[in-house]
């Protein structure tokens, strides 16, 4: 069995290298702790005020000075470091969902970033590295 590998199965590791997020140094990670404490008290307003539409939290974040992320036709990175989406859909008992709310990713640096929700029942704000496949946000569990 490979040492860390969740369940045991072989190759889980690799497989699994998509779910993990990247590595951070001690200064990107201070600066993306000191962007993640300027988000945190807007999203708080907003979760209290029962706002959590992308089409509220976008200007909300914007309001801050960030800009919002832009790619060109092939996905290619033009600018901006924010990206505000709706939930994401997950499958419940016969059919998918999508949760009322928001997620937030900020690329701070290359290899940090702010991840970040605001729905009906709570919101979170957090530190982490980007993930290989998919920046700031968590993959999906299917692959």
């Amino acid at each position: 069995m490979e040492p860390g590998a969740g369940d045991g199965a072989p190759h889980y590791n690799d497989n699994n290298a998509h779910r993990r997020p990247g590595d951070m140094s001690a200064t990107s990670e201070r600066d993306a702790e000191k962007e993640a404490a300027r988000i945190d008290p807007v999203l708080k307003r907003l979760w209290k005020q029962g706002d959590w539409d992308p089409e509220t939290v976008l200007p909300a974040m914007l309001a801050l000075g960030y800009e919002e992320l832009r790619t060109g036709p092939k996905g290619g990175h033009l600018g901006g470091q924010l990206d505000v989406r709706p939930m994401e859909s997950r499958f419940e008992t016969d059919h998918y969902v999508t949760p009322e709310g928001t997620r937030i990713g900020l690329r701070v640096h290359e290899d940090a970033c702010v991840t970040a929700f605001v729905q009906k029942s709570n919101y979170s704000v957090s530190v982490n590295g980007p993930y290989m496949e998919t920046g700031c946000f968590s993959p999906p569990f299917a692959h």
